[in-house]
């Protein structure tokens, strides 16, 4: 299974995990140092669900966000 909303094309975005030590200057510290950056994975909330698509019934996989925003039609 893609990790892909059918109906809005979101998917997984790669970004970086950014591990912070130190107190803030604006917290009273003499600010943050940042460590070594690693990869990380941002993955949608997708779920398997039937619903109504062109006027028939079929398994699709979509997002949260378009199940909310009744982008479809749930069976």
């Amino acid at each position: 299974m893609s990790r892909k909303c059918e109906i809005c094309g979101k998917g997984t975005v790669a970004g970086n995990n950014v591990p912070r030590k130190g107190q803030a200057k604006k917290a009273g510290g003499v600010g943050q140092h940042i460590g070594v950056k690693s990869k990380r994975v941002f993955r949608p909330n997708i779920i398997k669900m039937r619903a109504k698509l062109d006027g028939s019934t079929r398994n699709i996989s979509i997002c949260t966000r378009c199940l909310r925003s009744a982008k479809v039609e749930k069976v």
